[in-house]
């Protein structure tokens, strides 16, 4: 229950409900709102260039609703012409004289004893003089904007039809010292129109859009502004654009359209280089055009609006539509997400709204979890788990396909060494061997089962792994002189003659074969590097990896299967044998009393009677090779990959949770889909159980009768 309990919140569909609203003191039309981080403190930006800040949840120093601060941001005689908001919360405004200014809400967080105050206030990243775009000062009609902590880069479309490009470079650092120096580039004259202007916030690339045509620009050359390529997104689909927007990390481009769609577009590896694909399109509307598209700061998600006010919810990546409803008067209605999307700020009839999201986990849906995805920067659609990473803007990849496949693969492995090992050495200790023999073997083999898997792993991982690298083709020849070896001794004692037989006692007899096998072993190895060097090139992994095209990884399932088996074979022996050695005496001796040879016995009567045990002794192993989590932990590269190969290795879902969750902020998608994981590895070892106890029963019902 505490599982579900935990994971329950990962499936809640998002929901959006007012929290507060204030009225505005000051006269003039709002152009800008917003919210700080904790949702405490509003602004909103009038035409006539004033901010002022509200106190919009209540503290013990200020009720709602409250006035904070009122300042003016324009100088004297400057006219505000267009703002345009960041997603990093600054505001460009653009003047009527073609010059723009920066401004950024800053929140001062003081302490006086155990009151806490913050105190809004407004900061000039770039200097409180406004800066011309053009070096020419011409007015500017269009323009987009993108700002660091060492550059500034705007491309511009002047009145006189040129489109530019103007580089800020800070001269020490813009959050300490507004001093820079000013880069002027001409991209295109006589340059149409412009529908949409984007710059990446990396500074590398320029969107342009003109009558559904868009323009790719190169930004990072200081010498020139090449034109990358162009595409029209809407071609298929017979519309117009009426909208565009940068994604969150800027790898993508999302157009709205009046069909009411709105199509996700990003760069992908061809034929002829990297080129613009559509890869996934949302239906925001069935009636109106999307007129807006207002992208979250740090995830995939983004909003949508309609002339009639219609407010859309959605999440790229898992193809959610998250949630929709009639929001705003109309789409000319200010609207501002929160810092953190938990919030929306909307401005109104002199009034400010407060908004509260909750939608904690967008990227969460059953097909994101179990479907391939496909991801930015990815050729193709593919099933991916990485959760953390260096980068602010990277989205984390939670398909638990690669580690429910490892999980299974690793279980495969295991038990394709462990099986035929463990049922043989059971079948002939509680069959063939004396019971002064069995008396010390099979506590022996039990206690094999005490022996610490994490010993096990350390050894795989750091022994046996560089063993099987270096002598690899003295494994395939295992393959071989074992059961040769086996067979030769078994002829040869079945040749020898009847005075040296009586010799050893009969159920003595394939000890023999023990030291054989050593031999046959020791063989193996001292052959490898001999046929490695002559049949291999002199690296067997090499000729695997280049001839053959397998990748090789030195912790692989290979590795894995030998320590793995080898815990599970004490528990499927051990189980097996107790089934065997059980049989009623008086079967098999009636079967020998009718002239059965002791094989027939074997196989016609003990096997099958025994068979509910055996098949319970063979899915408690399953059980247990797929819960392991030392032996996986520390022998295999832990990479989540789905791949067969026996030379490939795999992270599993117990190694997965014992790796990333005391990384894992507790709350977040990623906690919780850890919990899943467990959650998922317990319905694997509940259905492997219940299976097992399905099939004893009726084995048990079918041969009760013997």
């Amino acid at each position: 229950m505490y599982l579900v309990y935990v994971i329950k919140p990962i499936f809640e569909s998002a929901s959006i409900e007012p929290e507060s609203t204030i009225q505005l003191v000051e006269n003039g039309n709002t152009v800008a709102v917003g919210v700080d981080e904790l949702k405490e403190i509003g602004y909103q930006i009038n035409e006539q260039g004033e901010m002022s800040f509200y106190q919009v949840q209540a503290s013990e120093q200020h009720e709602v609703g409250e006035k904070l601060l009122t300042e003016a941001i324009l100088s004297e005689g400057e006219t505000l012409q267009e703002i345009q908001a960041t997603t990093s919360n600054q505001y460009i405004l653009l003047t009527t004289d073609g010059a723009i200014k920066v401004v950024e809400p800053s929140f001062v967080v003081s302490f006086e004893g155990d009151e806490r105050f913050m105190n809004p206030a407004v900061r000039y990243p770039l200097g409180e003089d406004a800066i011309y775009i053009d070096e020419d000062e011409s007015t500017i009609t269009d323009f987009s904007f993108v700002m660091n902590e060492e550059k500034a880069v705007i491309i511009a479309l002047t009145e006189d039809n040129r489109l530019i490009k103007t580089s800020l470079i800070a001269e020490d650092d813009f959050n300490y010292d507004p001093e820079f120096s000013a880069e002027y580039q001409l991209i295109q004259e006589d340059f149409d129109a412009i529908d949409f202007m984007e710059v990446t916030p990396d500074m590398t690339l320029g969107f342009v859009a003109v009558d559904n045509q868009v323009s790719v620009f190169e930004l990072d050359d200081d010498w020139d502004v090449p034109l990358k390529g162009q595409f029209n997104p809407v071609i298929e689909e017979q519309a117009e654009i009426t909208a565009m927007a940068l994604l969150s990390g800027s790898s993508s481009v999302l157009f709205g359209t009046d069909e009411g769609d709105v199509l996700q577009w990003f760069e992908v590896a061809g034929k002829e280089g990297r080129e613009f694909q559509q890869i996934r399109s949302f239906k925001a509307s069935d009636d109106e055009a999307i007129t807006k598209i207002y992208p979250e700061l740090y995830r995939k998600s983004f909003f949508t609006s309609t002339p009639s006010g219609q407010v859309g919810l959605f999440y790229t990546t898992s193809e959610a539509e998250l949630w929709q409803g009639k929001m705003l008067d109309s789409d000319q209605q200010i609207m501002a997400i929160a810092p953190r999307a938990n919030g929306l700020m909307l401005a109104s009839d002199g009034q400010l709204e407060l908004l509260t999201v909750h939608n904690e986990h967008p990227e969460v849906t059953w097909s994101a979890l179990w479907q391939e995805v496909w991801y930015e920067g990815y050729p193709e659609p593919a099933y991916i788990w990485q959760s953390t990473s260096g980068s602010d803007d990277f989205e984390a990849k939670f398909s638990l396909m690669p580690i429910s496949f490892g999980t299974m693969k690793a279980a495969f492995y295991a038990m394709m060494f462990a099986v035929p090992i463990a049922l043989a050495a059971a079948i002939y200790t509680a069959y063939f061997m004396p019971p002064v023999m069995r008396r010390t073997v099979k506590p022996t083999i039990e206690l094999m089962e005490a022996l610490p898997t994490v010993i096990l792993g350390f050894l795989a991982g750091l022994w046996l792994a560089p063993l099987i690298e270096e002598y690899l083709p003295a494994v395939f020849l295992l393959l071989i002189f074992l059961p040769l070896a086996t067979f030769i001794t078994a002829f040869a004692w079945y040749k020898l003659p009847k005075n040296i037989k009586v010799m050893l006692p009969e159920a003595f007899a394939p000890i023999i074969v023990l030291p054989i096998l050593i031999l046959a072993a020791m063989l193996a190895f001292q052959l490898s590097p001999i046929v490695e060097a002559n049949m291999f090139g002199g690296d067997m992994r090499k000729y695997i990896t280049n001839d053959l095209g397998i990748d090789f990884d030195q912790r692989n399932a290979l590795v894995v299967g030998i320590a793995m088996g080898f815990a599970v074979i004490p528990t499927i022996f051990s189980m097996a044998e107790d089934a065997i050695f059980s049989v009623p005496k008086h079967l098999t001796s009636g079967s020998l009393a009718l002239g059965a040879t002791q094989w027939q016995t074997l196989v016609k009567v003990v096997l099958l009677t025994a068979s509910p045990g055996i098949f319970s002794a063979v899915m408690m192993g399953l059980g247990r090779a797929v819960g392991e989590t030392m032996i996986v932990l520390m022998a295999t590269g832990n990479t989540p990959v789905i791949d067969w190969s026996i030379f490939q290795g795999m992270r599993t879902l117990s190694a997965n949770i014992a790796v990333e969750m005391p990384e894992s902020e507790v709350g977040s998608s990623h906690y919780r889909i850890l919990f899943l994981a467990a959650f998922v590895l317990f319905v694997f070892t509940f259905v492997f159980n219940t299976l097992a106890e399905f099939v004893r029963q009726r084995l048990r019902e079918k041969y009760s009768s013997l």
